[in-house]
């Protein structure tokens, strides 16, 4: 689906040059995961992958209830298993196309952020939040298990035994317990947490895309069991920077003491 596409569950705009505002939109709903949102956040951060002209990603949950509640357990309420199967592989698909955006990813978290909420905040880069948020992986409680990439990012964050306490007893946490856990890096007062993340967006955005892009890269491998086959995904991304123009320019408009001009070639 292009930027320009019309969406039933999604609000996208760009805000300032080079960053991109997705909001999760079913307010009514706690902004609730069901499957048409699933099938257009994969589309969208598709369509991410094939961009040159962005920088920096927020995503973030319409009205002030909710970031996003998890998944619509009224849509799936008489399910067969076929049906919740099918249902989930969509789920999979928006996930797997979140945590493989190759731009810097921010989540604003405007409200709870449970389930599939959670595991949203979980595949994006880092987050901030409002004060008065709450989180949750109550999947335990209801039968199930986190299946959004939720065991396997919530403890490279929180660590091991922390997560398994945060899955274990489905409990919710405030704002400022997940901030003092890794979970998110900031707690915002509620009127300024899109300025924030804004702010933290456009400095993102006035750095070099190739080097965002290939730095991300890098960090995503550092948390493997192999340090030395982690650093050569390091130093082959660094690489690929040194023929670019942007990392001409960069060392060119440091010493001619101006800002530099990036192009993304």
């Amino acid at each position: 689906m292009p930027m320009s596409a019309q969406y039933e569950t999604l609000l996208v705009d760009e805000p300032h040059p080079h960053i991109v505002c997705v909001t999760l939109n079913r307010p009514a709903s706690a902004n609730a995961l069901n499957t048409r949102m699933a099938e257009e956040l994969a589309a969208v951060f598709a369509g991410f992958s094939q961009s040159q002209s962005h920088r920096c990603i927020v995503i973030t949950g319409a009205g002030e209830r909710a970031f996003c509640a998890g998944a619509d357990l009224k849509d799936r309420d008489g399910m067969s298993n076929a049906q919740w199967r099918a249902q989930h592989k969509i789920f999979e698909t928006a996930f797997l196309a979140l945590m493989e955006c190759p731009f810097p990813l921010i989540a604003a978290v405007n409200g709870a952020a449970f389930g599939g909420g959670c595991e949203i905040v979980l595949a994006c880069d880092f987050a901030y939040a409002s004060r008065s948020v709450r989180f949750a992986l109550p999947e335990t409680s209801l039968g199930i298990m986190p299946g959004g990439g939720g065991t396997q990012n919530l403890p490279r964050v929180v660590g091991l035994a922390r997560a398994k306490e945060i899955v274990m007893s489905a409990a919710p946490f405030c704002a400022q317990d997940a901030e003092r856990w890794g979970l998110i890096n900031r707690v915002c007062e509620p009127e300024k947490l899109m300025e924030d993340v804004l702010a933290v967006a456009r400095r993102i955005a006035d750095n070099a895309p190739l080097a965002l892009r290939q730095a991300k890269k890098a960090l995503g491998a550092a948390m493997g069991p192999d340090r030395h086959a982690d650093t050569r995904v390091e130093i082959e991304a660094y690489d690929r920077l040194v023929p670019t123009a942007d990392r001409s320019e960069g060392i060119r408009a440091f010493n001619e003491k101006r800002r530099p001009r990036f192009t993304g070639r």
